[in-house]
């Protein structure tokens, strides 16, 4: 599904240039529950900003199903994340005046689906995030896990085919956190690419896959 060559990306601060990336080369197959893990400034974000083409590499190439992403438009990029990447970050970013179903709803207005069809879709996905009892409720009337689980089913709407998490626990208590990850893993179980972003050592070590990174390097990949 992806394969990296050769990224970089580099940063100017003042009169010099920090490199955020240094050569990362990675490939993720489809339907893979991937951790990338490191400690602050180590380049993990950044990666998952490129991931999730909310920025460019300033040089290398990354294929999306076999497209270079770095040779389109801004525009052809937008379609692109809209149609295959869901986003769940540590904040939820979720519209405070909206209430949780008119938050998950939003991908879907915005990408002009008929109001029949949001209305199904919702129905059977706010069941599946256990907010049936809670739709109507605005994210000030949500606990944090509750929130994040309206932050998943926005990611989720349109059925990306791939689903990245920026430490989606890192606000929450210990249960909520669990059934986040719970959530999250029954994703990938239906088939949602599932990459992590954390340094959460107990949270990374539940995907299959490690990626260690430090100084914008990846390390050594543990076999999961």
């Amino acid at each position: 599904m992806i394969e990296l060559r050769g990224l970089q990306k580099g940063f100017q601060v003042g009169e010099q240039v920090v490199q955020a990336l240094d050569e990362v080369s990675l490939t993720i197959s489809a339907g893979e529950y991937l951790a990338i893990m490191g400690p602050s400034g180590s380049g993990k974000s950044t990666l998952m900003n490129i991931l999730g083409l909310l920025d460019q590499a300033s040089a290398g190439e990354y294929l999306l199903d076999g497209v270079n992403v770095n040779q389109l438009n801004e525009a052809k990029r937008s379609q692109l994340r809209s149609e295959k990447i869901g986003f769940v970050f540590q904040s939820y970013h979720l519209v405070p005046r909206l209430t949780a179903r008119e938050n998950i709803e939003l991908p879907m207005v915005l990408a002009g689906v008929p109001p029949r069809l949001r209305q199904q879709k919702l129905d059977e996905l706010l069941e599946k995030l256990n907010l049936s009892e809670r739709a109507q409720h605005r994210p000030s009337q949500l606990s944090g896990g509750q929130r994040q689980r309206v932050a998943i089913g926005r990611a989720i709407v349109m059925r990306p085919r791939m689903l990245l998490a920026d430490e989606p626990t890192g606000n929450l208590d210990s249960t909520s956190g669990a059934a986040v990850t719970d959530l999250l893993e029954s994703l990938n179980a239906d088939g949602i690419t599932l990459v992590l972003v954390t340094h959460d050592q107990a949270l990374g070590a539940r995907a299959r896959r490690q990626i260690n990174m430090f100084d914008g390097r990846l390390r050594a990949e543990p076999n999961g």
